[in-house]
Parts: C-alpha cells; sequence; structure tokens
C-alpha cells in the first residue's frame, strides 16, 4: 500500500540552520495496516508525515502509494488519496460554511453547494448521527461556531466521506479534553474498522500507541528505532517500550510529556 524508499530531508542545507529531519528511512505498509507512532519532538514523525502528503519533496529516496511513484506527485494531487487531520481542530474545515457545505465539498458532491442533493443530505445526516454529537440536527450551523471536539469529529468524517487510500492523523486528539478526546478515538477507530482504511497515527501517548491499531512505530532523530507488531506487541507493558526505546536509540526517552501521558 505505502512504500517509503531511503527518503532523506534536510532543510536549509549549508545554512547555520541545517536540520536533518529524516535521513535514509524506509518503511512498507500492507492494506489495513493501522500504524501508531511515537517519538519525542523533533523525531521526525510530522516531517514524515508531509512528505507522505506532499508538503515538500525529498532529497533522495522514493514514495510509492497503491503501487503508485508519487514521489514527485506535488501535495493537492496526492490530497485525493490521502486524507490528513491535524492536532489544530481549526485546520480541515471551513468555518464560515455550514457543516453541510463542508460535507458536500468532501463528498465531492455535484453541482454547486445550493444544489446539492436529498439523497446527499440524508447520507450526511445519516453519517453525522453516527457521531451521536447532534450535528444532524444542525446541518445549516457555520462550522466557525463549533466546540473543538466537533469540529474534529466533522474533519475526521470529512476526510473519510470518499474513503482515501491513507489516513494520516498527526496528533490530532492533543488539543482535546480528555473525555472528547476519547470519543474521538472511539469514532476513529470505527471509521477506520469500517472502510479498512491504511493509517498513520502519531501520538504522545504511550497506552494509546501499543493499545490502538496493529503495529506501532517509534522515531529518533529522523529514523524509525523501533517496529513491532503482532504478538511481540501484543503483551507489551510501557515500561517495555521504554527498554525497546532504549535498546533501539541507544538512549533513554526523555521527553516529559510522553512519559508524563
Amino acid at each position: 500500500m505505502l512504500d517509503l524508499s531511503h527518503i532523506s530531508k534536510t532543510f536549509n542545507p549549508g545554512t547555520v540552520n541545517e536540520k536533518r529531519a529524516i535521513t535514509d528511512l524506509s518503511l512498507h505498509l500492507a492494506p489495513g495496516d493501522f500504524v501508531t507512532i511515537i517519538g519525542s519532538n523533533g523525531a521526525g514523525k510530522s516531517t514524515l508525515f508531509n512528505a507522505v502528503a506532499g508538503s515538500f519533496l525529498t532529497d533522495s529516496g522514493s514514495i510509492q502509494l497503491d503501487g503508485q511513484d508519487v514521489t514527485f506527485q506535488p501535495e493537492f494531487r496526492r490530497a485525493r488519496h490521502i486524507g490528513r487531520l491535524f492536532q489544530d481542530p481549526m485546520r480541515g474545515s471551513a468555518p464560515g460554511m455550514t457543516i453541510e457545505e463542508n460535507l458536500a465539498l468532501a463528498a465531492g458532491s455535484g453541482g454547486w453547494l445550493s444544489h446539492v442533493s436529498q439523497q446527499d443530505k440524508k447520507r450526511f445526516r445519516d453519517r453525522l448521527a453516527l457521531l451521536d454529537m447532534g450535528l444532524e440536527d444542525r446541518m445549516k450551523q457555520p462550522v466557525g461556531l463549533l466546540s473543538g471536539g466537533q469540529r474534529q469529529a466533522l474533519t475526521l468524517l470529512m476526510a473519510t466521506m470518499v474513503p482515501p487510500k491513507l489516513l494520516l492523523l498527526d496528533e490530532h486528539t492533543a488539543a482535546l479534553d480528555p473525555g472528547t478526546a476519547e470519543k474521538v478515538l472511539k469514532i476513529t477507530r470505527d471509521v477506520v474498522a469500517e472502510y479498512k482504511i491504511t493509517t498513520m497515527m502519531v501520538t504522545h501517548n504511550m497506552h494509546q500507541a501499543l493499545e490502538l491499531g496493529t503495529r506501532t512505530l517509534m522515531m529518533d532523530s529522523g529514523n524509525i528505532v523501533l517496529d513491532i507488531s503482532g504478538k511481540e506487541r501484543s503483551g507489551l507493558t510501557v515500561n517495555d517500550l521504554l527498554q525497546k526505546f532504549r535498546a533501539g536509540a541507544g538512549k533513554d526517552l526523555d521527553n516529559d510529556r510522553i512519559l508524563l501521558s
């Protein structure tokens, strides 16, 4: 499904601000993989996502998505096949437009927004009802009036209205209160399972990294230092994960945000 082969990225090369963000990284995801990714700030997690999404071109290596070479494909073309949620709930939806209009754009419904068909409206209501947030009765309300959790749940719905080949979740619950975050995570599990979407999720929560999905990666200094799945992953504790990070990275994980989570 996704194949990264020896990709590297250095920002501001040849200057005092030179930063090697990814170094000779290779990764293969099979169809339906749900990969959780953990690592300290600067480990390369978001840079990895940006490389996959096409936010910039890598300095070397290749990227294939579902058998197609997208290494030099611009971001807007990759976006047809890649859904993405960010940490900021305000990104991913148009605040001045209604819930219905946002969903119509995401679904690619034919005609202009004022001509959304009754069939599409019913489909939107049915999908919104699954969120259990009452949004199906507020379809004419501007998205800018929603809470952060409601907007993030709506953005998740928009990103999967036409199921993507790959879903990138970049700490998409980090800015939400614990109760809302748990609800959005449940919606995430349900949507990914329903459509069998190949998914990569960055998290700072090591319990989530082990409980969610089918595979866990740990990153450090622009590379993958741990990749576990199957039986090896199923019995791991957080302490086990920390020990494996130490063995792979040659140092202790010292990120307070991760450790306190």
